[in-house]
């Protein structure tokens, strides 16, 4: 199953990080975020991704693209037949990363839609490229299959300025963005999704959680899988040093490899 990571958005709310590059390459610990969202699921077995660039998406692919040169010990040969020796292995040489360009103005339904071409299976895996979680993969996909709708979203509870979501059970029965008033569950990301999803979406300028969400709530196949354990977004700056501090004081809750 692969994993589809959103990685175009314009980071306005965090513009001190992004003015040169995107957001999920904003460093925690040394690594770039979407880096710790991609070990995260490779502990699972989940090691084919799909990267939704747009803005600065060169910088994800120069990444990628030297990551070898970036992750091991290296011996030269110089002179006119030069060599490159690379000493050491690392885990994520089995990873397979497809680095899609979708635009820098497509909206998150247009970047999912234009990944679908990229998924030959009928499920795959969603998330933000913003955000670390714990929750465990393997129950949340073993509950979008036995509750059989379109879409799992994971739902979690932090504080304020998010999305609530109304739940029924498992069901979502309705998709409000940022209430007024306290909020209880919001949507997390960390989707399961079944391809037909597209049926939703039309166009670049589709968002996913306008455009395709509330439709499919309201035909009854969006379910969310609850999780009461860590969850944590980066849109500004106080974000991205909780996010540090809890990886150097060994405290990192999403490091489950």
């Amino acid at each position: 199953m692969k994993v589809v990571i959103l990685c175009g958005g314009l980071g306005t709310r965090l513009r001190e990080e992004t003015e040169f590059r995107p957001k999920p390459m904003v460093p925690v610990g040394g690594r770039p975020l979407l880096w710790h969202i991609m070990k995260f699921y490779a502990h699972y077995g989940f090691k084919e991704f799909v990267l939704c660039l747009g803005y600065k998406g060169d910088v994800i692919k120069e990444y990628f693209y030297h990551y070898q040169w970036h992750s091991s010990d290296v011996t030269l040969k110089l002179g006119p037949s030069p060599q490159i020796t690379f000493h050491n292995q690392h885990d994520e040489e089995d990873w397979q990363v497809t680095l899609l360009d979708t635009g820098l103005s497509t909206m998150t339904g247009g970047r999912v839609r234009r990944a679908l071409a990229h998924i030959h299976d009928d499920e795959f895996l969603l998330t933000y490229g913003d955000g670390v979680s714990n929750v465990n993969v393997p129950e949340l996909i073993k509950f979008h299959r036995q509750e059989g709708g379109l879409a799992t979203l994971t739902a979690v509870r932090p504080s304020g300025r998010f999305g609530e979501l109304t739940l029924n059970d498992a069901a979502v029965t309705s998709f409000r963005e940022k209430p007024d008033s306290e909020v209880g569950y919001i949507n997390g990301g960390f989707f399961v999704v079944n391809k037909k999803i597209g049926e939703y979406l039309s166009n670049d300028k589709d968002i996913f959680e306008f455009d395709a969400l509330p439709k499919v709530a309201d035909a009854g196949k969006l379910n969310a899988f609850r999780h009461d354990g860590f969850w944590q977004c980066m849109d500004n700056q106080r974000e991205v040093e909780i996010l540090n501090k809890l990886w150097t004081d060994g405290k990192a809750p999403w490091k489950v490899w």
